[in-house]
């Protein structure tokens, strides 16, 4: 997996210099260390820092286990990311090595790291601390940059995937520190068991046990510097306590702080560190700090992260050389380079970005890591990744990587297949390897069969089918036994109940569709007959009274004060409006049994144009932002919803929602993520927007045609293919499809498959302010929600 690594590199190197600039670039020059042909001047990583995405702007590279990012709070829900741009203070406590991005979960923020001099004696809590500013930032893919005003000390980040570079400029001073604290800790985490050891004057060691949301945290470490430091001091202490300075080279108490002298009296004195990383041991973190950053020093590993993810971008927009070719050869205008989409551009390529910041590495190179059942496990010719948000990013996010980038999805399939192995169950929101029970359902076996419908990967489909099975009868799922038993989960207000039983039904019902499709892939017939059957239970759900899905009663009577604007009350960060087309395994029948396609449509229309109902004073809980009417873009459950249109025949409503979604949730500053980003989801949902396309079933292949962003955009596809995205005529006000071809054929359906868009080719909308009711409105033309016949 190294070797492979090492020639991305090399094809990413060369990949950057071709990725483009706009048009009215005349030359290249450089911007901050950065060349204004990288695609990743579009990259903005402070976007969704500033409001409720809780995203982190720090260096990572795709899916690394590194995200070293500042912290710049003490604990609370702004800091979920570690950092919050509108800080009221303005004041940075350091730079943290492991962070979550954009999931509402207060854990991470692993080895904080600080420089400091006699300049400021600045604390914030019990920690170090130094004032700075927006002007003097910049936060892009792979690197970030700020001014320690205090101290009047430049730091400078980026990393490799399992080691943190950081590098410090200390003016002339006659006392010059960097603070290494593995007892650093915000929000829900706590350390059980830090060590730090001195093992020569440019070398530390050591490790940080952590509980939390993540129950079982294990971080080792091994840190090298470019110079080597004249003193250090070691302090143990316990949570509220001053510490207490240890004589020695080694320190070992649940809180720990080391705090070495450099030597800069003289002049100006950069100093560098490297800090490898390991959930396995510090010989671990040695291994990881040698084959990943022997021979790269600061600059050398900034250029390796830009590389990389140019190497990523570029898969996803023009290769704009070959463009630039095409316009001097044929004259054909690439309106996509016009300044009037550089905020969109700005939008697309961080949402692309975001998309691809997770699951996250977690096997060092030599394989090993610390499996789901507290083990020392080794992945054998695979990466092993983790951090799996899947109730959140089996939607969008594992879709989209099947598109861009279905090499890796191979290793994240075989990840959840090691847990499996490692805890006899599939993962349902792990990290670190541990698993956290978070959200309900049981979304790796979308993610998985989708995997397999495609055909991607060499994973063995009958040990993945098991594994899917085996999951999918686990009487330890929360309601499962209530489930099979009656076919829906109970619900009771009563205390200490399950207040989220609605949800949990739908969601079953979803993932049982999934295993369904593999045991008829597999001729598994009695298999596939019994989760279909399952696959239904939706219907259990189904209040054919009140048409709404309705919490229901162990009795098998459902409650009959529903209101579907009632948080969760059956429903999880959710209501009724929410989670009421929770079916997109069977969407035809839900259309059915709300009464047919006018009936539907008019409640998709409710949807968008009913305002909540507060009373005074009354506010929306958090996870209810970026709404529409009662659409909620801030959260997943109905993130399907807008294109629903699709499949009574007006298209051109899903176009006008989705305009309007846009406008409300998505912006290129800091708060423009409407909602937590959740490892990507709402970001890839915004990717798949702008393409001009979205899996509303997120296993079966097919692709709801929705509006487009750009005039033109080009996804670079496996084997020198490319797929094409022309939308004439494209604008703020023409938003809506007018005609369509698909090769050059008609194309009156407003859905494509995933085996369309792979074989490469080219879609073309003509696009227009007005909208064109007669297109794809024909019962032929609306999407399928099952799997298509080949």
């Amino acid at each position: 997996m190294l070797r492979k690594s090492l020639l991305a590199v090399a094809v990413a190197a060369v990949l950057g210099t071709l990725a483009g600039c706009d048009s009215n670039d005349d030359e290249s020059t450089v911007v901050d260390g950065t060349p204004n042909t990288s695609l990743t001047q579009y990259v903005d990583t402070t976007i969704g820092t500033g409001g409720l995405g809780n995203t982190y702007p720090g260096a990572t590279v795709p899916h690394g286990m590194i995200q070293l990012s500042p912290d710049n709070g003490v604990s609370g829900w702004d800091y979920i990311g570690g950092y919050f741009y509108y800080d009221d203070l303005q004041q940075m406590i350091g730079f943290s090595h492991t962070h979550l991005s954009g999931t509402g979960a207060g854990d991470m923020y692993d080895l904080r790291v600080m420089p400091l001099n006699s300049r400021s004696d600045l604390l914030r809590g019990n920690k170090e601390a130094s004032e700075f500013d927006h002007e003097n930032e910049m936060a892009t893919a792979g690197y970030y940059q700020v001014m320690l005003k205090g101290y009047d000390i430049n730091a400078e980040l980026t990393s490799t995937e399992r080691v943190g570079f950081h590098r410090y400029q200390f003016p002339a001073d006659d006392r010059s520190e960097i603070v290494i604290d593995p007892g650093h800790t915000m929000n829900w985490d706590l350390p059980t068991e830090t060590m730090i050891r001195v093992v020569d004057n440019q070398t530390l060691e050591g490790y940080r046990m952590s509980e939390g949301w993540d129950a079982d945290q294990h971080e080792h470490f091994v840190i090298k510097f470019s110079k080597p430091f004249k003193a250090h001091r070691l302090f143990a202490y316990s949570y509220g306590e001053d510490g207490v300075e240890i004589p020695g080279d080694q320190v070992k108490k649940d809180y720990t702080r080391a705090y070495l002298e450099f030597d800069t009296t003289a002049e100006t004195t950069d100093v560098e560190m490297k800090v490898a990383m390991s959930s396995v041991s510090i010989e671990g973190a040695y291994k990881n700090l040698e084959a990943e950053a022997a021979d790269l020093d600061f600059d050398g590993a900034r250029e390796r992260a830009t590389a990389l993810w140019e190497k990523e971008l570029e898969k996803e927009l023009e290769k704009e050389l070959e463009k630039e070719l095409e316009k001097e050869l044929e004259k054909v205008e690439i309106p996509t380079k016009d300044d009037s989409f550089n905020d969109e551009k700005r939008i697309f390529y961080t949402a692309i970005y975001h998309s691809l910041l997770g699951p996250t590495l977690h096997s060092d190179v030599d394989g090993q890591y610390k499996g789901a059942d507290h083990q020392i496990q080794k992945a054998e010719g695979f990466d092993r990744y983790d951090t799996f948000s899947l109730w959140d990013t089996y939607r969008a996010a594992h879709p989209l990587y099947t598109i861009l980038e279905p090499e890796r999805v191979d290793d994240m399939v075989e990840s959840m297949l090691a847990h499996y192995d490692e805890t006899g169950e599939l993962p349902v929101w792990s990290l670190k390897g541990n698993e956290t029970d978070m959200m309900q359902g049981y979304h790796a076996l979308p993610v998985i069969a989708d995997a397999i419908l495609k055909d991607i990967g060499n994973f063995d489909r009958e040990r993945a089918y098991e594994a899917m099975k085996a999951t999918a009868e686990n009487l330890e799922i929360p309601g499962m036994d209530q489930y099979l038993t009656d076919g829906y989960v109970h619900f009771s207000d009563a205390e200490g109940s399950d207040l989220w039983a609605a949800s949990k039904t739908l969601e079953y019902a979803y993932d049982d569709w999934s295993v369904a499709q593999i045991a008829k892939l597999l001729g598994k017939e009695d298999d596939y007959a019994a989760f279909m059957e399952r696959s239904e239970y939706w219907r259990n759900q189904f209040d054919p009274t009140q048409k709404w899905m309705v919490p229901k009663l162990a009795d098998g009577h459902f409650i009959t004060d529903f209101d579907p604007e009632d948080y969760d009350r059956g429903f999880s960060e959710s209501n009724g409006w929410h989670y009421f087309a929770s079916v997109p395994q069977n969407v035809e029948g839900l259309i059915e049994a709300i009464g047919g396609n006018k009936a539907f449509e008019r409640r998709l229309d409710q949807m968008f144009n009913t305002e909540p109902d507060l009373e005074e004073g009354e506010e929306l809980p958090i996870f209810s932002t970026g709404m529409v009417g009662q659409y909620v873009q801030g959260n997943e459950p109905d993130q399907h919803v807008p294109y629903l249109y699709n499949f009574v025949g007006t298209p051109w409503k899903t176009q006008k929602w989705l305009k309007e979604i846009n406008e409300v949730c998505y912006d290129d500053t800091p708060e423009g993520i409407c909602g937590n980003d959740d490892y990507g989801q709402m970001s890839a949902w915004y990717v798949f927007g702008a393409l001009g396309f979205y899996p509303v079933n997120p296993a079966n292949g097919v692709y709801a045609i929705g509006t487009p962003v750009f005039p033109e955009i080009t996804l670079n596809l496996p084997e020198d293919k490319s797929f094409t995205v022309l939308a004439e005529n494209v604008s703020d006000e023409n938003i809506y499809i007018q005609s369509a071809t698909l090769n050059g054929e008609v194309l009156d359906r407003s859905w494509l498959t995933h085996e369309e868009v792979m074989n490469g080719g080219e879609l073309k909308f003509v696009m227009y302010n007005e909208p064109n009711k007669d297109w794809a409105s024909s019962p032929d033309s609306v999407p399928p929600s099952g799997v298509p016949e080949s």
